[in-house]
């Protein structure tokens, strides 16, 4: 990434979270979520940290919640979605699943629209609308070793690794681009589901073996297909809503509506001449359903090929 962005880039922790919207314009705060869907009576202790802010200009800004434990480490992303969905009982919610918020974009501020500023003016005007503890974590560096060691930090701490951006990147809605780079451990693909398989043994009567496609420009490819990592109540969740998408059948196939997205982590992808994309994803396996996320917003055909390529020289790296 530092290569890619000119020998310098800013890298903010990857919370593992819900991405926000947030719209200041007087005394009124309006939260919606990344499907813009209006959040805010769900989430009141959110937006009475954003009426805390001493800038009272109007804004919109962007960010991520995440929930937390006792021990201030995040819970797991269903317990936030419970958040999201409760319209009652509220304040007992807000006991059980506390919040935090992590500020990393401003789009506009004082009448002046932001996405075509540069990354480092627009988090300039962040640092002025928001205090420094509701700002995502970043350094600036061309260091790589700083880089990782960066990453090591946010990992330990819980979260899913780091955003590389380029500084001076304009703003993309609903697409990272070339300009932001996802860096983690593992590494994971937002794919669609176009398909399931019935399942046997213990998963018989579940829809359990899942086709992950990709959108190549013109279809839905897939790049493999997988029965991991999901409970049996999520197990059981799938197969009433992939029923509720379904277009035919065939043999034990469901087709259904290219609508549904999974993050799916993976070994390696590999080429191959089984499937019409051209790629598989070896030891594919689910590991968030991603109900917040629109079909449009996932991965790509062009971006399964570009870290099928990154990943190829970074193998040649090693062997030198």
């Amino acid at each position: 990434a530092i290569c890619d962005y000119g020998g310098e880039a800013a890298f903010e922790y990857k919370y593992d979270g819900a991405r926000i919207q947030i719209h200041r314009k007087g005394d009124e705060v309006r939260v919606f979520s990344r499907r813009l869907s209006d959040v805010t009576e769900s989430i009141p202790d959110i937006t009475e940290i954003i009426r805390g802010f001493t800038e009272k200009t109007d804004f919109i800004i962007e960010g991520e919640v995440v929930a937390v434990g006792s021990n201030q480490r995040p819970l797991p992303f269903q317990d936030l979605m419970r958040r999201f969905t409760r319209v009652n009982e509220i304040d007992e919610m807000i006991k059980q699943i506390p919040l935090k918020l992590y500020l990393f974009d401003a789009l506009y501020h004082d009448e002046s629209l932001l996405i075509d500023e540069p990354y480092s003016s627009r988090w300039s005007t962040l640092e002025k609308i928001a205090p420094k503890e509701y700002l995502a974590k970043r350094i600036i560096t061309s260091c790589p070793e700083e880089a990782l060691r960066f990453m090591k930090q946010a990992t330990e701490e819980g979260h899913e690794g780091l955003m590389a951006k380029r500084l001076d990147s304009t703003y993309s809605p609903g697409s990272r681009g070339k300009n932001w780079y996802k860096l983690k451990p593992v590494e994971t693909l937002d794919v669609v589901v176009v398909a399931a398989d019935w399942g046997s043994g213990r998963r018989r009567g579940w829809l359990s073996n899942y086709h992950l496609g990709v959108w190549s420009g013109e279809e839905y490819l897939v790049i493999g297909k997988t029965f991991k990592g999901l409970t049996d109540d999520e197990f059981k969740w799938m197969t009433e809503h992939l029923q509720s998408l379904r277009v035919g059948e065939s043999q034990y196939t469901v087709h259904v509506k290219p609508e549904l997205v999974v993050e799916v982590a993976f070994n390696e992808i590999q080429r191959s001449p089984h499937y019409k994309s051209g790629y598989a994803l070896r030891f594919a396996r689910i590991t968030r359903i991603r109900t917040d996320k629109e079909y449009e917003e996932a991965d790509t055909l062009a971006r399964v090929v570009e870290l099928y390529e990154h990943q190829f020289e970074y193998k040649d790296r090693l062997e030198r």
